[in-house]
């Protein structure tokens, strides 16, 4: 109890409620409009949160991220275009229901749901957050960094289809944190004797570039669509009575997102997806999802909105993220000389509540407001992209600038905004190489401080939870190739199917030709059989 109230007394200042009002209004914004996501939002912001107290600033980003889910619903549900990535399942029964004439029912539905899974997802990481405290002191340099490894091979695999890109893509920001000084011996590193080099290559830079930049990009080259806005009839406060329908769905979803949220790499497709596959396969009535089903609805918007909060504890407790967003997060951690990790439970446990406990706080300033602003806030999908295009593009060379008064990372951001346009419109994944970049700055650390006592290769895993985690890797790894074999076995029968079908048809057909000729000769011989005693009769002599 003393616990929270000591985290109460953190957040009860008036630059932090205004920090949450912003943040979690500002998210439901940004993620009702199509194109421009919490990425993009938090990457222009990320430069201003520099000169804020570490609350304030973490306050604004996580109610970005915890908050822009709400928002991408809107234009789902409506229009059938997901105002976030994350939001593209909500379309599978949100627009059928919109075609019905039942879209406030639908934003009700998923205002309600998604309020669920976040709430679910806070009170369970507070509940927990005593035994995490237990078991952060468990952690030493050897165990962060194969934590680190464990969270960039999750990354990697989570990718599937696209693995080996993932990883190149992963080497390649664990190659950019090497560039510049190194931090033991302060040697230079890959600067080719260029000055400019020598500060390294900032990761606010990289972060603005590929995801601010590039998204700009992608908006500019494209054209403004005529949106066409359905009227909305009904209540918004019925949500929660359908909501209570279905307790075994909503949980069930809520679980699976918190778990899938704590494990790096994963995140809130997973997550959704299991928790879609589950609510169909339970389904009284299967058929129904696709089109228009309050069961799917749960179940996307409870699991994808119970992924933000989980998602905070391997980066609070380990200090390693998940994902492209709680790495901008670590970055503010830095700044302000906060270092998440074992020391962080052990020391400022209620700095660690307090966040979440704002978490909490900021789900019911997004009910409260969707309740009631809904009508207004729907205008905000027929923005149009160029002007968005505009800018993101103007806001994020001044966010670059702001860092560090430097032309050169305008620069530099200008070419990462470039090549992630290219890997968007082949559509690469970014994210591996802002990951590999801050989780390759902790292994670099953390194995050098490792192998201080470390003798032979055995030492290095001969503690429990050095082990376990190194067990975890070797089984990822193991289930992974066993995929990709499973894949390459199943194409290669798919191949062998194809090819023995299209000669099994040739002989189909053959023998079909022959059946054809057979037939006619049958028929040719009746008719002689037939004819064969007149033709007799007819020529034999009186």
């Amino acid at each position: 109890m003393d616990l929270i109230l000591s985290s109460l007394e953190i957040l009860a200042r008036w630059d932090v409620m205004i920090a949450l009002l912003v943040g979690s209004i500002g998210g439901v914004l940004i993620g009702a409009i199509p194109g421009v996501g919490p990425a993009v939002a938090i990457a222009i912001l990320l430069p201003a949160t520099f000169s804020l107290d570490p609350i304030v600033g973490l306050t604004v980003l996580l109610g970005i991220y915890g908050s822009s889910m709400y928002g991408g619903s809107i234009p789902a549900i409506l229009i059938n275009t997901p105002g976030t990535a994350v939001n593209a399942l909500t379309t599978y029964d949100g627009y059928p229901m919109t075609t019905r004439g039942e879209a406030r029912r639908a934003l009700s539905l998923a205002y309600s749901s998604s309020f669920f899974g976040g709430v679910f997802s806070v009170i369970c990481l507070v509940l927990f957050a005593p035994v995490l405290a237990k078991i952060a002191p468990m952690f030493g340099s050897r165990e962060i960094f194969l934590a680190a490894l464990l969270g960039i091979i999750l990354v990697v695999v989570a990718h599937r289809g696209q693995s080996l890109i993932a990883a190149a893509l992963a080497c390649f920001g664990i190659f950019l944190h090497t560039v510049g000084l190194e931090p033991v011996k302060y040697s230079k590193r890959f600067t080719f004797e260029q000055s400019w080099l020598s500060s390294g290559v900032d990761l606010i830079v990289v972060v603005l570039g590929l995801f601010a930049i590039s998204q700009a990009i992608f908006l500019l080259q494209g054209q403004d669509e005529k949106i066409r806005m359905t009227k909305l009839r009904g209540g918004l406060f019925q949500g929660m009575r359908e909501l209570a329908r279905h307790p075994r769905v909503a949980t069930a979803s809520a679980s699976l997102g918190v778990l899938m949220g704590m494990i790096p790499g994963v995140g809130e497709f997973t997550a959704q997806f299991l928790s879609y596959t589950y609510a169909q396969r339970t389904s009284e009535r299967p058929d129904d999802f696709g089109k228009g089903a309050s069961e799917g609805l749960i179940a996307a918007e409870t699991s994808n909105n119970a992924v933000p909060a989980a998602a905070m504890v391997p980066l609070l407790a380990l200090g390693i993220p998940g994902e492209a967003l709680t790495a901008m997060m670590l970055s503010v951690f830095y700044v302000h000389n906060v270092v998440p990790g074992p020391q962080l439970f052990q020391n400022d446990m209620d700095f660690v509540v307090a966040l979440y406990l704002a978490l909490l706080i900021l789900n019911v300033l997004v009910l409260i407001f969707l309740l009631f602003a809904t009508n207004q806030l729907i205008k905000v999908v027929k923005i149009p992209n160029r002007f968005l295009g505009a800018s993101i593009l103007t806001l994020s060379f001044v966010g670059v600038y702001s860092l560090r008064n430097s032309f050169t990372d305008c620069l530099i951001a200008a070419c990462f905004g470039i090549f992630g346009f290219v890997l968007k419109r082949l559509n690469l994944p970014a994210v591996p190489i802002v990951l590999g970049m801050v989780l390759g700055g902790i292994m670099e650390v953390k194995l050098r401080a490792g192998m201080a006592r470390v003798k032979t290769p055995f030492d290095f895993i001969d503690r429990p939870v050095a082990m376990i985690l190194f067990i975890m890797i070797l089984g990822v790894l193991i289930l992974h190739f066993r995929y990709v074999w499973q894949q390459r076995k199943l194409l290669k029968e798919a191949k062998w199917q194809a090819k023995h079908k299209s000669t099994s048809f040739a002989a189909q057909m053959s023998r079909r030709k022959d059946y054809l000729l057979m037939e006619r000769g049958k028929r040719l011989r009746e008719k002689r059989s037939k004819y064969a005693p007149r033709l007799t009769d007819k020529n034999s002599p009186r």
